[in-house]
């Protein structure tokens, strides 16, 4: 069996870059929710039939991430037990469907109930994508390949301000919310044909004959062996093996980052463009920050995830973290010409974006096979505490009127504790990681035979 595994792994006969490929458009729409919602947010402002305040704009927007919260604990749970394969369709068919009923909300109270019931969908894709890409990626290449993944979620952001640029003032906010649903008949089709499940959880199914079959189709690593699998299936359960020990404290601390990222995340992505109206700057020129923002996601990304695959994720994320809170107090102080300030709306795209990312990178490479998807769920879900707490408060915090420095100041707060509960995280004990033991074992096994 393990000659016949690396056999597999020398020829394989389809490409694990097709399964990442497929995950990454399908968190393109979760990031276009994201950014869309940041863009219509003036719309919403002038839209005279519902009279929204700032407050009360602030407060919808928070519905969907409420949603996510939800939906992430829940729905990452469930992908642990259920498949990858069949949570992620599930999730997008549910969130595209929500997504054209919030384009024809007939009241304000109608879109806010479905932009929270849509968060539940959402809050699904992310967990169980970012799960399927570690699992169809090699060791070394983890962080790489999650981050390649998830810079689907800016380049949706980037679709988003260009979508909006070209067409918000033709086809309103509610047309923009019903290019949402467009996976529905453009997305899931492909997953349903192409979307392998993943081994790891076929195999703790007892279905190894079809998990084997995947690892040699797509030359994955091998799996454990069967007995050490046995010993796993003994462990407690999931929620109990994550909030206990040293995974209590890593939890909690990945759930405090998460926060804060998702602070930075939702809170610029959804308010940036009003604040730069309040700065004394067009609409248009507001919504093409908001496109560089995410611009400077993907490319910084890229290249920190390679960083991060070489030195670790840990530093390479407080370094992100600290990017974005520096950036942010230059850009409060009001000194940056215009060519500066977005070159500084860029590095904030990297260190609240990219941060985000790759801290759902360090948590996928921290937690074992079994309670990965679980742990995301977790991580990412309660992270939502923070993006409710961002779109929320950035309505707050223009209402108030308290100045440029402030209002572009105060989101640094969020990043100078990621830095600290990053920094915190314990180090991973090897019964739980990703790379535990007995995959390491059946790794040596195969290189000798060969």
């Amino acid at each position: 069996m393990p000659g016949h595994s690396r056999t597999a792994v020398s020829r394989p006969q389809k490409s694990a870059a097709a399964v990442i490929f497929l995950c990454f458009v399908a968190i393109v729409f979760d990031g276009y929710d994201l950014v869309v919602y940041g863009a219509i947010v003036p719309k919403l402002l002038a839209y005279q039939a519902w009279g929204l305040t700032p407050v009360q704009t602030g407060a919808i927007g928070s519905y969907a991430l409420a949603g996510m919260f939800i939906g992430a604990i829940l729905i990452g749970y469930l992908t642990d037990i259920l498949g990858r394969r069949k949570v992620l369709m599930a999730s997008i068919a549910f969130f595209s469907l929500l997504m054209l009923l919030t384009a024809w909300a007939p009241s304000a109270e109608l879109f806010g109930t479905f932009r929270f019931l849509a968060g539940l969908g959402l809050g699904g894709v992310i967990p169980t994508a970012i799960a399927l890409t570690v699992e169809f990626s090699k060791t070394h290449r983890r962080n790489f390949n999650n981050a390649l993944m998830f810079s689907g979620y800016a380049v949706g952001g980037i679709l988003a301000a260009l979508l909006s640029l070209a067409l918000l003032s033709s086809i309103g906010f509610q047309g923009m919310l019903a290019i949402g649903g467009v996976p529905l008949i453009l997305v899931l089709p492909f997953l349903f044909k192409f979307l392998p499940e993943s081994p790891a959880f076929l195999a703790a199914r007892g279905r190894r004959a079809e998990a084997e079959k995947i690892v040699g189709d797509y030359g994955l690593e091998p799996l454990a062996p069967v007995a050490a699998e046995g010993v796993q299936a003994q462990e407690p359960g999931r929620f109990r093996t994550l909030l206990t020990g040293r995974l209590l404290a890593a939890t909690v601390l990945f759930s405090l980052a998460g926060i804060c990222g998702q602070i930075l995340v939702y809170g610029l992505n959804t308010w940036l463009p009003q604040l730069m109206v309040l700065a004394n700057y067009s609409l248009a020129s507001s919504l093409s920050f908001l496109l560089t923002v995410n611009i400077g996601a993907v490319v910084g990304v890229i290249v920190s995830s390679r960083l991060a695959d070489k030195f670790g994720p840990r530093i390479i994320t407080a370094v992100s973290f600290v990017c974005s809170g520096t950036a942010l107090l230059i850009m409060g102080s009001g000194i940056a010409p215009l060519p500066v300030m977005y070159l500084l709306v860029a590095v904030v795209g990297f260190g609240s974006v990219g941060a985000q990312i790759l801290i759902n990178g360090f948590v996928a490479t921290y937690y074992a096979n079994s309670t990965r998807a679980t742990a995301l769920g977790i991580t990412l879900g309660v992270g939502r505490i923070g993006a409710v707490l961002a779109i929320s408060g950035g309505g707050v915090l223009v209402a108030a009127s308290l100045g440029n420095f402030i209002n572009f100041s105060v989101w640094a707060i969020a990043a100078a504790v990621g830095v600290l509960a990053v920094l915190a995280v314990p180090a991973a004990g090897p019964k739980h990681t990703a790379a535990g033991p007995a995959v390491v074992r059946d790794t040596r096994t195969a290189d000798q035979v060969s």
